[in-house]
């Protein structure tokens, strides 16, 4: 699937990551935040929160900072209230793109959003114009295991579909409400975990050429960098023969 663009982009991704930790922790913190808030401190019972744990995780994030984050939400010690909005449009090439934004001031939020496109080649859509190419789901990536027996293990923790990939690695697909037990199943089979992320898989996707590619990942950098954006989800498709020319 495209989207996340498998490895290459999952490790260029993280290492962006790296070099704007700071700002990827106010993020993640915010999540926490507003998931216990609105769903209580049980990740058991609360999947976006449990999604929002496995995320910072992910990101080397420690329990001590994640646990102070869900008792700030439980407790009532943050009276921002936080809203989650979605914005659909066009980038580079006729991807489709979906920024979604936790925040608690709109104007603020598309002021940010709305600029990025505009610089990048793409447009903001409306509300819908997009959204029906995504499906919500938990992705789980392993670099590298037996597919017999990881197979075996992913479909007996509840998964949906795991795909080989060209490179010896795997996405696995979940309901995104369940990632978080088929990630603990698959984990108590003995498998190690990239990553595990709830995300949006597009239904279709666009190639992109060397001159377009480089425009589509300028426009997500843009869009990561506004305080007000946690994700950002697109359908482009880079070859591994158009990602080795950037």
């Amino acid at each position: 699937m495209a989207g996340h663009s498998k490895w290459a982009n999952i490790k260029h991704r993280k290492a962006a990551q790296d070099a704007q930790r700071g700002k990827i922790f106010t993020k993640l913190i915010r999540e926490l935040v507003t998931a216990a808030k609105i769903g209580g401190g049980d990740a058991n019972s609360n999947p976006r929160l449990r999604a929002a744990i496995d995320k910072a995780l992910s990101s080397n994030m420690t329990r001590d900072t994640i646990n102070r984050a869900i008792e700030r939400g439980v407790g009532g010690g943050d009276d921002t209230n936080m809203e989650t909005k979605i914005y659909e449009g066009y980038g580079p090439g006729g991807t489709a793109v979906m920024v979604e934004c936790l925040s608690d001031n709109a104007n603020r939020t598309i002021s940010q959003v709305r600029p990025s496109f505009t610089k990048c080649g793409g447009n903001l859509g409306t509300e819908g114009s997009v959204g029906y190419l995504f499906s919500k789901k938990g992705l789980i990536l392993i670099e590298s295991a037996d597919e017999d027996a990881l197979t075996e293990a992913a479909i007996e923790a509840g998964a949906d579909d795991i795909q080989p990939q060209d490179d010896g690695s795997f996405e696995i697909y979940t309901a995104w409400e369940e990632l978080g037990s088929v990630r603990d199943g698959i984990e108590a089979a003995g498998f190690k975990i990239e990553n595990a992320e709830v995300t949006m898989i597009p239904s279709t996707t666009v190639d992109l050429d060397a001159e377009t590619a480089p425009k589509l990942l300028r426009l997500i950098d843009m869009l990561e960098d506004c305080d007000d954006v946690q994700n950002v989800y697109h359908n482009g498709e880079i070859s591994d023969e158009v990602a080795a020319l950037l």
